[in-house]
This record gives structure tokens, sequence and C-alpha cells, in this order.
């Protein structure tokens, strides 16, 4: 784990939060609620999870109930799409709705094509929203993508393929795809010259964090830490930019975690320049929706001044999560939660153990924090889930006899 070394105590006045204010998420969560499929995913608390590790509360938002897609990604594309229709519609972004869209579609100029690259959950969102409003949408997956993940996109009408490349790289091809057909490129990393869908997309995601202030209201929980996945930082970043936004100095404390194949914010913040770094290779993780190398310059900004430490796990910790929600402490709700869902899970499971004092004294927890954890997906690949849960794959290196890391 390591501190961040350029947090700024004073985040919430930046000119960045006021493009996740609560006023934002409200559009957001009112265009997604004009889709019939939308209801606010459960948030569960794990009171026995939270005795267990010497916690006050731990909760968990479980995004596998999210619009019958198993996981949060289609918020940001779904948003993203309207936002996009809207510009070349001429319809106003307030007041945007699934209705309007569908009445407003003869009006098109020219065909409209979406294009994407994903490691599964994004690709899967932005295919059912193209479907649902009525539009092709092409995408691309890395090289080493699971079949399942792309199965459930081609049964959503998208044409889906999977590359040679790394996904940092098949992003690469999408941008070209997209420049030399007109498509129209969503993807959920932002580059220089390639902001503003980005920043839809991480708005879309703010739904998620209004639905989860309501229901910590409701519960009388102040988070004290919350823990957010990084992939290429989108969703943590505008998390924790709206929960900075909508409670200042008593927002929580974020850790931002990541695998350690792909730890492209845990690399930046190392690096000391507060510049945004990428990793290169591979990018082989069981964590497969967070494989991505290089961070998305929107989040790295606000991330820079919004977390308070990021941490760079190894495979074991995520199956560690995986297995702790779905075999909960006698009286807890199960939650199923896939590789990437469950990373937050297993980190805080590490913290809280006698080889972590050191960074659990750093981050203040203990028995008067409440921690908050986002799962963000379900067993989106039940084959992995499966070898994972029931079959006890990816042990700690002490259950499995080999050296810990």
């Amino acid at each position: 784990m390591l501190l961040n070394p350029f947090r700024n105590d004073n985040a919430e006045n930046s000119a960045d939060m006021a493009a996740f204010s609560p006023a934002v998420a409200e559009h957001a969560r009112a265009f997604h609620a004009s889709f019939s499929q939308y209801r606010p995913t459960p948030l569960v608390g794990l009171p026995g999870l939270a005795a267990t590790l010497g916690l006050e509360h731990v909760c968990v938002k479980d995004e596998s109930h999210r619009f019958g897609l198993n996981a949060f990604k289609v918020l940001g594309g779904s948003y993203a799409v309207g936002r996009c229709l809207a510009e070349r519609l001429g319809l106003p972004a307030e007041g945007l709705t699934r209705p309007l869209l569908e009445k407003s579609r003869a009006q098109a100029d020219g065909a409209i094509t979406f294009i994407t690259a994903t490691d599964g959950n994004h690709g899967r969102g932005l295919a059912w929203t193209a479907r649902n409003l009525g539009y092709p949408c092409i995408v691309r997956m890395p090289r080493g993508s699971n079949s399942p993940r792309q199965q459930n996109i081609l049964a959503l009408g998208a044409q889906c393929v999977v590359t040679n490349a790394n996904y940092d790289d098949t992003v690469r091809q999408c941008r070209d795809l997209a420049r030399e057909n007109g498509y129209i490129l969503v993807q959920d990393t932002a580059w220089k010259g390639y902001e503003r869908i980005p920043l839809w997309i991480m708005q879309g995601y703010t739904t998620l964090a209004a639905e989860l202030l309501e229901q910590l209201r409701a519960v009388r929980v102040r988070p004290t830490h919350c823990f957010l996945q990084a992939g290429v930082g989108s969703f943590a970043a505008a998390v924790a930019a709206f929960l900075t936004a909508a409670l200042g100095v008593d927002a929580p404390k974020f850790v931002i975690v990541e695998p350690h194949a792909a730890n492209c914010f845990y690399h930046s913040a190392q690096a000391g320049d507060g510049e945004p770094h990428a990793v290169g290779g591979d990018l082989q993780t069981l964590m497969a929706g967070l494989a991505c190398g290089e961070p998305s310059t929107l989040a790295w900004s606000i991330l820079k001044d919004c977390a308070a430490a990021f941490m760079s796990c190894p495979d074991h910790l995520a199956a560690t999560g995986m297995r702790m929600l779905a075999a909960p402490v006698r009286g807890d709700t199960p939650v199923v939660s896939g590789e990437s869902g469950a990373a937050g899970a297993g980190a805080l499971h590490w913290l809280m153990s006698p080889a972590a004092a050191p960074q659990r004294e750093a981050l203040g927890l203990g028995a008067r924090s409440s921690v908050l954890l986002i799962s963000t997906e379900g067993d989106t690949v039940p084959d992995v889930y499966k070898k994972v849960v029931w079959q006890g794959g990816y042990a700690t290196p002490e259950l499995a006899g080999n050296p810990t890391d």
C-alpha cells in the first residue's frame, strides 16, 4: 500500500468536483430511470464481517442486480450514448429520457454506429444500450478475453471479436476504426483530445453514487473508508468525486485497489512527479475488468487529489474477497461477487490482518471505522467464479504451500 503523496485536503473546492455534483447525478439518474429495467441496486450490511474484522460497520453495494446485466458498467455507456444522441439530434442534455430519444430517432442525420473496446462489462452495457435504442454496435476485446463475456455481447446483437492485442492497444484499434469509418467511439477512458465522452461515462456512474448516498443515510451509516477498484480509473474517480462534492470534509478516505499486473495508478503515485504513468505487458490477471495499463487522464486528475492510498494487490486477494462474500459470517447476507467486484473486500481483509498493522494504522482503520465496498460485478464468467469459490482456485500462498508474495 502507498499513501497518496498528492492528496489535497481541499479537493471538494476544485473545478473537477463540479462535474460530479449531486445536481449532475440527478440528471444522470433521471435518464436511467426512464428505462423500465431501472431499479436501485441493494446496499447490503455485513455486521458479522465487521465484528470479525474488528470494525464498526461494513456495507457492500451489490451491482450484480444492475439492469439484469450483472455489472454496473451499463450506467456509464448508456448515459454517454444518450448524451451523444442528444447532441446529434439537437436535444437538451437536461430532461433527457429514453422515450425522448426514441421519438427523435428519425431525425438522425446519417447512420450512427457505436464502437468500443472492453474487457467485457462495458462492452456488454454498450451493446445493450445500442440494441434498446436501435443502433448498431461494434465491440473489440483484448487477447485472453473469456468466451462467456464475448458471447454475452454477441447475444445482444453487437459485432464482437477478440483481438491479438492487450487492452490498451485494442482501445487504439477502436479509436482508429472510429476515425476511418465515422463511428462514435464510446470509450471509458480519456486521453488528451478525447475527454468529453469519457466524462459523460463517468457522470453516468454517479447514478450508483447517488443511490448509495441515499441508502447510507437511510441506515444512518457514515463511511469513514471507501474501497474503490481501478482499471482505467473512471469508476473510482466518479464515485470519489461525487462523494467528495456531496460530503465535503465528511467524505470517506478512498483506497484505490488494483491488480499487480495492471497497477497504473499505484505506479503513477509512486513515480512522484504528479503525472499519470502507464504499465505495459500482457496485463494478465484474475481481475480481468481491471486489466488496464494506462490510466484515464480525467480519472488521474481526480484521484490524485481525492485518494488516501493506492493498493497493488495479488490475484489471491480478489479470490479471498469472492469467497468471503459468497460464504459470509453466519447471519450476514451472501453476495455473489466476481473477480473485479470482490477486490476491495480482499484488500480490506488483508489490511485487517496482523501482517498489515502499519498500513492499517496509517489509514486509521479500527474499531470505530465504517467501511464501504462496491461489488461492481457478479459472476460474469460462471466457470471462473466456480473455480475460485467452489474449487478454491487462487488460494492464498499459505494455503497453497507457497512463499508469501
